[in-house]
């Protein structure tokens, strides 16, 4: 079987949620069929096996974003031919799938990492893209032979917010983590070149400047977690300029108010990223809608206790009272889920034993459930359905 994996995001070019699920189901992935994988890239870009890069027509550089992915996506589909299955990743990649799927008559699989219609904040980023981006990803979907949905709240979305999706064809298959990679990491150089003192409680934020990760509760939270915690904030990639001023103002009168508060603004390497995990006493992860969350995977492999809201997925994956606390995330009362939040921050700083025997069950609980191997091996099952 060759299958034609359609991504916005490959290495080197990852930023979110979803180029890290590619960049590790790809290998799996390739234990147990052919993947030729087509991404969205520079001309320049240097040629790599089984991967072909993508970029943006000459016509439509400096269009509005959803026009160029479009164009991006035509250039994708007349590439496809000799694939026996099309699987796209995000509606970036979702019309390139379901254009293949029409001009190669080959079955096209959508993996829902997200959702347009959840993600209304999406038209301060894209404008009148943001209809266009709608567009694609409903026709795509309605039009897939099956959507692989990674959680059971997942699921759930895509079936509310499409209804003549077929049940039937949404398959649940959960994001995995390389445990061998994400693991608890003694190192300190990169917790103290950040700024962050490694013998003093800390509690980090990491995830991109957007509406969808609730980085701003975060912060009004922190004006209510105990001033012995420093809080780390690793938040980079901001959607729009006006969020990124409304962050950076929220974080200065945070700042005026207590000791202890780092930015990281520049996007961190991996190991980096481990290490700052590792050292955590707590985890957060504020996201107003979040299908999964990887990265509460990457802070459970790293030995660390999550403090989370109990959206979409994340209490498929953050045991709550086993290996982290949830506070429960209300639209109509953020001020509640605030206080919340810094409560049960609170409540794990203040007990780091409890932390840590949390932090070593999240570990086991990210070994035993979540391995990519398996999760390859689900992926490979629903494409045999077909």
């Amino acid at each position: 079987m060759r299958v034609g994996l359609l991504t916005r995001e490959y290495p080197p070019d990852v930023y979110g949620g979803a180029g890290v699920h590619v960049e590790y189901l790809v290998p799996a992935l390739r234990e147990l069929v052919d993947v030729d994988v087509h991404c969205f890239g520079d001309a320049g870009a240097p040629a790599r096996d089984g991967v072909t890069v993508h970029p943006v027509p000459a016509e439509l550089r400096g269009a509005n974003a959803a026009l160029t992915t479009l164009g991006t996506d035509v250039t994708m589909a007349a590439a496809l031919d000799g694939c026996d299955v099309l699987h796209s990743h995000t509606w970036y990649a979702n019309m390139a799938g379901h254009l293949g799927k029409l001009l190669h008559g080959r079955p096209h699989v959508v993996t829902a990492h997200s959702l347009e219609p959840l993600r209304p904040w999406k038209a301060e980023q894209l404008g009148g893209g943001y209809r266009v981006s709608s567009w694609v990803e409903r026709t795509a979907y309605e039009a897939a032979d099956a959507v692989i949905a990674v959680s059971h709240g997942m699921r759930r979305d895509v079936l509310a917010a499409y209804p003549d999706v077929d049940p039937e064809r949404v398959h649940v298959v959960h994001n995995g983590i390389d445990t061998e990679f994400y693991r608890p990491d003694d190192g300190r150089d990169a917790v103290r070149a950040a700024g962050v003192d490694p013998d003093r409680p800390s509690v980090v934020f990491v995830g991109r400047i957007t509406r969808q990760k609730g980085l701003a509760h975060l912060v009004a939270a922190a004006h209510q977690v105990s001033p012995e915690a420093q809080i780390v904030l690793c938040a980079g990639a901001p959607d729009t300029p006006e969020l990124e001023a409304e962050i950076e103002r929220a974080v200065a009168e945070l700042s005026a108010g207590r000791s202890g508060v780092v930015w990281v603004r520049r996007m961190l390497q991996t190991t980096e990223v481990r290490q700052l995990l590792s050292a955590a006493t707590v985890f957060v992860c504020p996201s107003v809608y979040e299908p999964l969350g990887i990265v509460n995977l990457e802070a459970m492999a790293c030995g660390t206790a999550v403090v989370a809201s109990d959206v979409g997925g994340i209490p498929e994956v953050v045991a709550d009272g086993d290996t982290g606390l949830l506070a429960h995330y209300d639209a109509g009362d953020t001020a509640r889920f605030e206080s919340d939040l810094a409560a049960a921050i609170n409540e794990l700083v203040a007990d780091p034993d409890r932390a840590a025997r949390m932090g070593e069950r999240g570990r086991e609980r990210a070994v035993r459930e979540f391995a990519w191997a398996e999760m390859a091996r689900r992926t490979v099952e629903v494409y045999d359905r077909l």
